[in-house]
């Protein structure tokens, strides 16, 4: 038996959502289809030749050696931006849609099994929930996706890293989540799949971990001495409570 939290947070990626594994050229690709100008005829292959530089430029700059802990976001709008300018690329739609055209076509997901069961549990014993999630994309574009996998969801915020700058495990992204819930962290379970940014990342936070494993695909541990909760399937939750 446990006590029964005010509210649970969920991570989105292998936690809400079993993504397939991520494909950017073919979300370019589904870009390029949508293009108002391409004046030098780049091709997806040339443009993802750049976003990899990129991404590893990016990497250095925030990380320097500590690669498994970046801590700060940098928003998938601001990185598109500069790849296309860069090749005088323009595209007919707004740059919240071509974002919606690339993760749709870049990654498609379902939902995890019983997450549905899970949250409607939730929602008819009273526990709130919320989803806070380390991703490159908008809150508007997350939420859109999430609402489309599990249309019944009561969330009542959801925060995307690439509108507040901070990526879990820092605390400020668990503390803009306990100013929004108007909770003190004690009231708050935290859901998510990754040991570091949803385990140690909450139980630093002050908040109850609890490690979903069903969508891990690597061997992955959580630092020692820090209590969690583990589940492999979102059943043995409502049983917990």
């Amino acid at each position: 038996m446990y006590q029964k939290p005010e509210m649970i947070l969920f991570d989105y990626g292998q936690t809400l959502a079993r993504e397939e594994k991520f494909n950017p050229v073919r979300g370019t690709q589904a870009m390029l289809k949508h293009v108002k100008s391409n004046p030098n005829g780049v091709t997806a292959l040339q443009i993802q030749e750049l976003a990899d530089t990129l991404i590893e430029e990016i990497a250095s700059t925030l990380l320097g050696d500590s690669r498994s802990r970046n801590l700060l976001e940098v928003s998938n709008h601001v990185f598109h931006r500069y790849l296309y300018e860069y090749f005088g690329v323009e595209f007919a739609e707004s740059p919240e849609v071509m974002e919606r055209i690339f993760w749709d076509n870049a990654a498609t997901g379902r939902p995890t099994e019983n997450i549905e069961k899970l949250l409607l549990h939730l929602q008819q014993i009273g526990i709130r929930t919320g989803v806070i999630s380390n991703i490159t994309f908008s809150t508007d574009t997350l939420t859109n996706r999430i609402n489309e996998l599990l249309p019944d969801n009561h969330f009542e915020f959801i925060l995307a890293s690439s509108d507040y700058i901070f990526r879990k495990p820092h605390g400020r992204i668990f503390e803009m989540a306990l100013a929004k819930a108007k909770l003190s962290a004690e009231q708050i379970w935290f859901c998510g799949d990754n040991p570091i940014c949803d385990i140690e990342g909450a139980y630093k936070a002050g908040m109850k971990p609890v490690w979903y494993t069903a969508c891990i695909f690597e061997d992955m541990e959580v630092a020692p001495g820090i209590p969690y909760l583990k589940i492999d399937d979102w059943e043995e939750l409502i049983h917990m409570l």
